[in-house]
């Protein structure tokens, strides 16, 4: 928790830590995240299936390295490791499940939903990496909605890869979650796309938000850090 009573929310697509880190520096990864203190973690395509290697499993190694809690969401799974997300936090989580949030025959999608004891209270933390196409998202952001079910505050994170306005993920979340960053985030060279947000619930909790450009470095999403006062 920041000084002014705040808690900092990170999220990040990492590009399997590989997109502009060619020696799936791992730990360049933890560096700038670290840096930042932030108390609640979603990372977007983490990816052990390059660890085979010798380097360190992500899955196993960045919570130990980022947080003391941490939940995984495998999406793919093959003989050579596992792709997906994961949700980090400083503060036990009491409770967590993933939902299966896939759309048809289209690449496997998961969200995790979570609940967060903060210092500042319980707080619902939902993570998430949505699809390609708009169908698509349109019913995985239906899914979201109905997981911040509750009316309590609520955090939703993630790479929505949404860039359109009409049906967008963003027109349908907004009206349940009203503060939302803006920053664009991709591609990291040259941002040009708002693909990767935090919402919150209530619209009041968002106090301030920034991304860290020197991570385009590392990946090609730039990640978004908000600093939330939830009520």
């Amino acid at each position: 928790m920041n000084a002014d009573g705040t808690i900092r929310v990170m999220t990040w697509n990492i590009h399997g830590a590989f997109g502009r880190n060619p020696r799936f520096d791992l730990a360049r990864v933890v560096e700038l995240i670290r840096a930042w203190e932030p108390d609640i973690v979603a990372l977007q395509e983490v990816d052990s299936r390059r660890a085979l290697a010798g380097g360190a499993n992500p899955f196993e190694f960045l919570p130990a390295a980022i947080g003391l809690y941490g939940v995984g969401a495998k999406s793919l799974t093959t003989t050579d490791g596992d792709y997906g997300q994961m949700l980090i936090s400083r503060w036990p989580i009491t409770s967590h499940d993933v939902r299966d949030i896939s759309f048809g025959e289209r690449e496997p999608r998961r969200a995790i939903r979570a609940e967060v004891e903060t210092a500042a209270g319980p707080l619902t933390v939902i993570a998430t990496h949505l699809g390609l196409s708009i169908r698509e998202r349109r019913d995985q952001a239906r899914a979201l909605i109905a997981l911040t079910d509750g009316g309590g505050p609520a955090v939703v994170a993630g790479d929505f890869n949404d860039w359109f306005w009409p049906g967008s993920v963003r027109s349908v979340l907004s009206r349940v979650l009203g503060g939302r960053t803006r920053h664009r985030t991709f591609p990291s060279i040259f941002p040009l796309l708002r693909l990767d947000r935090i919402y919150c619930r209530p619209r009041e909790a968002l106090v301030r938000s920034f991304v860290d450009r020197t991570a385009r470095a590392l990946s090609d999403h730039l990640p978004v850090i908000a600093d939330l006062r939830p009520m």
